[in-house]
């Protein structure tokens, strides 16, 4: 049984929705399942795991470069590539519909009656441009309603998204599936590490609080929002773990340090160098940087449709209403919640270690890849898929 497994950019692009496909790619090669996984060529593919390997597609990328808006366009040999993949599956995992690669996929899916599986991971992005606020309803309504509708599976990850698509007509009702986060790399202060010698390799001061913003420096993040609350709060330091467009460093604010090209170990070093994540996005499922945040023992505080997208985090994190076009006044509410967290006693925060037996208990990749490969054999014949769930400990029962 081949698995092809399609995005719109690797793992190494630093997005979130590249990480979970990342993920899936890990654990669904982890159990002996032969995944191809295809997508832009713009940043590097991961190295080959098992039976699984990475397929580059050449694509032209000059809209993410210019305006932050993730938009690759597959060149011809892109084209026939993926069709040439898609002759070779027996079954295809979308991340997403409106990324045109994706949607190529899925009509030469169709063609030839290969079962697939949509990842639904956005609704709709408020952008304050109209132009782009317009293009994306009507890819909406155009590409990704119909796409949902004819999947065989698709699997949503946040109460907010599936909320949002909740008049489409689906073939077969859409399955659940919260991502998990890595405990092992995320992770509360260990034996013999201390914040302050954390923030001493970073550069961060010793006392001040530091509020952490981690995510793709675009509009869509909240990032203008961002820059009224740092100028109303100059004695607290602001950690920015991303890039994009809008760069934080070129606003001159004395109090921002920028990390541009954090990964792994040292991105989750920087987490627990931090106080709190502030997240004031929109038009997102359950971003991973507010579970990482949890599992590293951190108090969250991002945008409310983040928190409805699983209402279980609320002990731990504040929703905020993000007031479209209205960034002063979202940064005054934003900053509300953050001076109660940052002003409050100790005796009234509660404790890190709390924090992240939250986070492992709810949010395993081992139980979401298990839930991935289930629903992956339910959409096979029996005969083609039996014995191989049987080996990986998947329920095949129809």
């Amino acid at each position: 049984m081949k698995i092809l497994m399609a995005s719109s950019y690797f793992v190494s692009h630093i997005g979130g929705v590249e990480r979970i496909a990342g993920e899936l790619f890990r654990g669904l090669s982890d159990q002996d399942l032969d995944v191809v996984w295809m997508a832009g060529d713009v940043t590097p593919a991961p190295e080959p795991k098992r039976k699984s390997h990475a397929v580059s597609l050449r694509i032209f990328n000059f809209l993410e470069n210019k305006i932050g808006v993730p938009c690759p366009i597959p060149a011809p040999s892109a084209v026939r590539q993926i069709v040439r993949e898609i002759r070779n599956a027996d079954v295809l995992i979308l991340h997403d519909c409106l990324y045109l690669s994706n949607i190529i996929a899925f009509l030469a899916a169709r063609w030839r009656r290969i079962p697939t599986i949509i990842v639904q991971h956005i609704g709709i992005v408020p952008y304050r441009s109209f132009v782009l606020k317009f293009v994306m309803k009507l890819a909406n309504s155009l590409a990704a309603r119909p796409m949902l509708a004819r999947a065989e599976q698709v699997v949503f990850y946040s109460e907010t998204t599936k909320e949002y698509f909740q008049s489409v007509n689906f073939k077969n009702a859409p399955v659940m599936i919260l991502n998990g986060v890595d405990t092992e790399l995320f992770h509360t202060l260990r034996r013999g590490e201390t914040k302050i010698a954390l923030r001493s390799t970073y550069g961060l001061p010793e006392t001040r609080p530091v509020i952490l913003f981690a995510g793709r420096f675009v509009e869509k993040k909240g990032l203008p929002a961002l820059r009224q609350m740092i100028s109303q709060r100059p004695n607290w330091t602001w950690a920015f773990a991303g890039w994009g467009p809008l760069d934080p460093a070129t606003w001159n604010f004395p109090n921002v340090r920028v990390f541009s090209s954090l990964r792994g170990e040292g991105l989750a070093a920087l987490y627990r160098a931090c106080d709190v994540l502030v997240l004031p996005s929109t038009g997102e499922g359950l971003p991973l940087v507010i579970q990482e945040a949890l599992a590293s023992g951190l108090q969250v505080v991002c945008g409310a449709e983040s928190l409805r997208a699983d209402p279980a985090m609320e002990a731990f994190v504040r929703g905020v209403p993000v007031l479209a076009g209205d960034d002063t006044g979202t940064a005054r509410a934003f900053l509300r919640d953050l001076d109660d967290i940052v002003e409050a006693t100790p005796e009234l925060k509660p404790e890190p270690e709390q924090i992240r037996a939250f986070a492992v208990q709810r949010y395993s990749w081992d139980a979401a890849i298990k839930s991935y490969s289930n629903v992956i054999f339910r959409l096979l014949p029996e005969s083609a898929s039996k014995t191989q769930a049987v080996n990986v400990g998947v329920d095949v029962a129809r």
